[in-house]
């Protein structure tokens, strides 16, 4: 069993503190803090008193109080620094800028440089087992895009807090490795080393699972929560967890590699090179082999990349189309089955489905595998889980990036230890 020090308590009421500040629309006040969190008020005092010397947290002004001194009203500092989130999916990224309040200031896509023969055979809809991407052209790519971003927004180097970089696969968060990534054969590639000879910031390495998961945590539907499961369906496919308020990692950072659990005996081949993995049934690929397998010869398979049929899908699904509607009850009964164990193994509060696939097929995926669920799971299980899709509105892949970059800075000793320093020699400071 992990032991919690003094400094992880104080970590985590401090991120408690600020995020209970970003759930507000507008400012609140010490005493909505204290509420919400269930910390005391002198704690509450005590942490807004750092964020307010670190210029994290504003005072924006004053509320009456019935009989006594009025109540400081607090804000993010937007203008503290800016944040810098990066999804690099399996052929294209998307880096974007943010402000302290985590507000999209710009946006860039980027496609990764992937050889033309199997641009061809992904347009074509023709199995591969993985993506020949080289390192050295990702590491390019992502200093491309975050160079347009700086320019385009004028933003000087010194603004910037810190980078999150979210890349897929099995990702050694201290290290920057990425240990495995079956979509592009990547085995112990050093990313992190790479990128920072080139980027010249504090940078923080992940997978889209453990992003995703940090967004719904900070801006979503895991605010209100400690138990929370993310789906992501997207060219990958994973669970993200979080167990008592935290994001759950495991001893090597692979928890949640749902994807690659067995849904079918003998199934389909998954790009990790085993056979029915659950990813090669919900990912995008997967969907766009089940429209293909039931509408061989329809107009959603004439669709060029995975991502058009998915849509060609969703559109169909909306217009009723027979073959549409059957391609997403097997999306459905494939996704709720695997889902069902989610639940039988963790029992969260709350079960979010999200990621491009999920947005396309909307309430209706949700429909039909909620009611599959129901079939597959323990008895009651949906009595005390809420199955929902995302509403994160960014993409919550490059917003969790940047939030672990917040984190990253929140974390910093640089970031607090002047601060006390400067609290202690204040307090010893001869009066005048």
């Amino acid at each position: 069993m992990v032991r919690r020090t003094a400094q992880d308590i104080r970590r985590g009421n401090r991120f408690d503190v600020l995020r209970c500040v970003y759930a507000v629309p507008g400012q609140v006040t010490r005493q909505d803090i204290a509420v919400a969190t269930g910390l005391s008020f002198a704690t509450v005092a005590n942490l807004v008193a750092e964020l307010l010397e670190a210029e994290v947290l504003a005072e924006a002004g004053h509320e009456d109080s019935s009989g006594g001194r009025p109540r400081a009203r607090l804000e993010v500092n937007a203008g503290r620094g800016s944040l810098i989130g990066i999804d690099v999916a399996e052929t294209t990224l998307q880096a974007q800028l943010f402000d302290l309040k985590l507000r999209v200031l710009h946006s860039v896509e980027m496609p990764l440089p992937v050889p033309l023969p199997l641009q061809e055979a992904a347009e074509a809809g023709e199995a591969r087992e993985a993506l020949e991407v080289r390192p050295a052209d990702v590491v390019d790519t992502i200093a491309a895009a975050v160079e347009e971003l700086m320019t385009a927004s004028g933003t000087r180097p010194a603004q910037v807090l810190g980078a999150g970089v979210s890349v897929p696969g099995v990702v050694q968060r201290e290290g920057g490795v990425s240990v495995f990534s079956p979509y592009w054969s990547w085995r112990e590639v050093p990313l992190g080393a790479l990128l920072a000879e080139r980027l010249g910031m504090p940078l923080y390495l992940d997978n889209p699972l453990k992003a995703s998961t940090v967004a719904e945590m900070w801006f979503g539907a895991g605010r209100d929560v400690d138990d929370l499961v993310v789906v992501t369906l997207r060219g990958g496919v994973g669970a993200g967890i979080a167990i008592g308020g935290a994001l759950y990692r495991g001893a090597a950072n692979r928890a949640g590699e749902w994807g690659h659990t067995r849904l079918v005996d003998g199934g389909r081949e998954c790009r990790c090179g085993k056979r029915g993995c659950v990813e090669a049934y919900v990912s995008t690929a997967g969907v766009a082999r089940t429209v293909r397998e039931t509408a061989p010869d329809g107009a959603m398979t004439g669709h060029g990349d995975e991502a058009a049929v998915v849509d060609a899908l969703a559109r169909a699904a909306a217009a009723g189309d027979p073959a549409a509607v059957e391609a997403v009850t097997r999306t459905a009964l494939h996704l709720g089955t695997a889902v069902a164990d989610l639940l039988n193994l963790f029992d969260p509060q709350v079960l979010v489905i999200g990621g491009p696939t999920a947005e396309r097929l909307g309430e209706r995926l949700l429909r039909e595998t909620r009611d599959v669920v129901a079939r597959h799971a323990l008895p009651h299980a949906l009595d005390s889980v809420e199955l929902r899709l995302s509403a994160v509105r960014n993409n919550p892949v490059s917003l969790g990036a940047a939030t672990f970059a917040l984190e990253g800075f929140l974390d910093d000793r640089e970031t607090f230890g002047p601060v006390k320093a400067g609290r202690r020699a204040a307090r010893t400071r001869p009066v005048a």
